[in-house]
């Protein structure tokens, strides 16, 4: 069984999340969506409200699992058997800040982190943007799945 995790802190879910998992399903048997949490950063939403709000878009999908996790992501990975991440892509700074990271961790584990370019029209989406809608009250429903209400 090929098994993907697809980490993040999902401060919200966006419907570009939503469409790379839906296509990293059509790769993977099974992806495992690890909504991390780091005490380091600040968030929006709490660790319980950032997993409904992941749970709600994907409680349709069997091949979907949601957990919440700390620490490393490849020990998670470990942890639940998974040998790929998944990981978005919206730019090149994406790309060189997220290959370094991978790179690392093929080095330390083996594990391999899979690369989707994101949809042009969900390209410029990121939940940095939803926040800031959220927070000064502008259309942020266009930007996240329609399963979840904030």
């Amino acid at each position: 069984m090929k098994r993907a995790v697809f980490p993040g802190s999902f401060d919200p879910v966006t419907i570009g999340h939503q469409d790379i998992v839906n296509r990293g399903l059509k790769i993977f048997d099974e992806i495992i969506i690890g909504v991390g949490e780091n005490t380091d950063k600040k968030y929006m939403f709490s660790s319980n409200e950032r997993f409904d709000f992941v749970s709600k878009t994907f409680e349709a999908d069997t091949k979907v699992l949601i957990k919440t996790y700390d620490g490393l992501t490849v020990d998670f990975c470990k942890k639940n058997n998974a040998e790929f991440i998944i990981r978005g892509l919206r730019n090149p700074a994406d790309f060189e800040f997220e290959k370094s990271i991978a790179l690392t961790n093929r080095e330390m584990t083996g594990i391999e982190t899979v690369f989707f370019l994101t949809s042009p029209k969900n390209s410029y989406i990121s939940s940095s943007i939803v926040r800031d809608l959220i927070k000064n009250k502008g259309d942020y429903k266009l930007f996240i799945p329609k399963e979840i209400t904030i």
